[in-house]
């Protein structure tokens, strides 16, 4: 059964940096941070509509544990106080130079589950011109500290950061599979309003990703984490009313948005291996991996296509866009079977 996440954010809270790409109350849609009320009023009203799921508190949206260490200890007493009511857990988000001795202390105290590192990029190139503040050897750092400690890790990276590149980004996913993360997110970078990156996307020192781009980069990365064991709990960013697709009037001024992301990403690798499988064999030939099942009917044309991984939708694609490609290309009608 999946958690219900009960997202708590705390905009921009802790966070020495003005990174280059981040303005965090137009992207997490809060203008402050919320108090002990406000903090109640979230997780009960979660509580009320959360059904036997298991329940997670996450603390999102600043540098939980760069902010004071009384501050950290009265969010997290909130939150262990409803385990007299339910059984929980907690998460929480931050920096990778924000881990220090006393605030593993306080997270093991309150028996903190997961802390994601908002880590972006393990390329020290990227990192300075992203204006992150810390550098590579301080994730590996981090990671280290938090599990000597029993706290698992999560890991969000970006893509198309200034001065990064596709080699740079599965160069970075590497580094982040050696590092072994429970969870990984990965966000494409959003050229958003009010921001150091706005101002070089309009001077052009700065191009952004196209949806094309970042959905192929993204489906080999989700490829190259889940065969190494690790879960990609999302791709893209979660839309609000501040996020949404790019324009004049709009928060995201540019870049590889779209509502359904992580969708079209699956949709690519299902496509890609329908290519790979499609232009290397000889038409008899029947594939067969953990996520995927395909074979011929070459007396109907039809691609026989199983899986309990990837949904019906993701097999034919948004708009049917991969029935569509693989009808052109290859003259094969895709038929999606039930795995029985």
């Amino acid at each position: 059964m999946s958690k219900h996440i009960i997202p708590v954010f705390i905009p921009h809270k802790g966070c020495p940096h003005d990174c280059v790409f981040c303005n965090q109350k137009r992207i997490s849609g809060c203008i402050s941070a919320p108090d002990e009320k406000n903090v109640r009023d979230i997780i009960e009203a979660h509580l009320k509509t959360n059904g036997e799921r298991p329940v997670e508190i996450a603390f999102f949206g600043g540098s939980f544990t760069g902010i004071p260490l009384n501050e950290q200890e009265m969010y997290l007493q909130i939150a262990d106080s409803y385990r007299r009511e339910i059984p929980l857990d907690i998460r929480a988000s931050t920096r990778p130079d924000c881990i220090f001795p006393e605030v593993t202390d306080l997270l093991t105290k309150y028996k903190v589950g997961l802390i994601e590192l908002g880590v972006q990029s393990m390329d020290d190139k990227v990192l300075r011109l992203s204006g992150r503040g810390h550098d590579s050897k301080c994730v590996g750092e981090a990671v280290k500290r938090l599990r000597s400690s029993g706290i698992e890790v999560g890991i969000q990276t970006m893509l198309g950061l200034p001065g990064d590149s596709f080699e740079g980004a599965l160069s970075t996913a590497n580094k982040v599979i050696e590092l072994a993360p429970s969870v990984v997110r990965i966000y494409p970078t959003l050229v958003i309003r009010d921001t150091a990156l706005a101002d070089m996307y309009y001077s052009g020192t700065y191009t952004a990703m196209s949806l094309e781009e970042a959905v192929e980069l993204t489906a080999i990365l989700m490829e190259m984490y889940e065969n190494a064991g690790i879960n990609v709990i999302r791709a893209g960013l979660q839309p609000t009313e501040n996020i949404s697709d790019p324009g004049e009037n709009r928060d995201v001024i540019a870049g590889p948005f779209h509502p359904a992301f992580r969708q079209l990403a699956n949709s690519r690798r299902v496509y890609n291996k329908i290519v790979d499988f499609l232009s290397g064999q000889d038409c008899s030939a029947h594939y067969k991996s953990d996520k995927i099942e395909m074979y011929i009917d070459n007396e109907k044309g039809i691609l026989n296509i199983i899986s309990d991984f990837f949904s019906q939708s993701d097999i034919i694609g948004q708009n049917k866009a991969n029935a569509r490609a693989v009808y052109d290309d290859y003259g094969l009608r895709i038929k999606v079977i039930n795995k029985t």
